[in-house]
């Protein structure tokens, strides 16, 4: 059975679909859609910790489905902006990963992923698949990834 390593980016999950949608995404449907295709051996969400019980209930339902929960804190910086970015992050655990497994699951539409994909699939081998929303994923990401998988449908939590 193919071995799979899933890896959420929450924040882009949750603003590309409220964007696109105005719903959110639906995490047990996506690791029902993964489980169908081999075994999960590993599964990251990574999560901003603003540490507001909404927030916490939700990353407890993440890890009722599996998923180990990365959090960082949010931080306010000086000028207003926001800062709370899990690329490096991802990236590391990514690459450590993929020698272990078949195939990398990627749910994210940054663009800034395209070269980690392409180093799965040249470097290590492995399938690289790619979930993100038609018009708010990274062409480069598309077309880095060996698969991708539109978010919608039943893929989508409807109130």
């Amino acid at each position: 059975m193919k071995k799979i390593a899933v890896f959420a980016d929450v924040q882009n999950l949750y603003y590309t679909v409220r964007q696109a949608y105005g719903c959110h995404f639906n995490y047990a449907a996506f690791w029902a859609d993964v489980s169908q295709q081999g075994q999960i051996v590993e599964a990251v969400a990574y999560a901003i910790d603003r540490g507001d019980s909404k927030q916490q209930q939700f990353q407890q339902i993440l890890r009722n489905l599996g998923f180990t929960v990365k959090l960082k804190p949010y931080i306010q910086r000086s000028d207003g902006s926001a800062k709370g970015d899990w690329d490096v992050g991802i990236t590391l655990d990514v690459i450590d990963a993929a020698p272990r497994v078949d195939e990398v699951v990627l749910a994210s539409g940054d663009g800034d992923f395209d070269l980690l994909l392409e180093q799965v699939i040249s470097r290590h081998g492995k399938t690289a698949v790619a979930y993100g929303v038609p018009g708010l994923t990274a062409n480069s990401l598309i077309r880095a990834a060996s698969r991708y998988v539109p978010i919608e449908g039943a893929l989508l939590l409807k109130h």
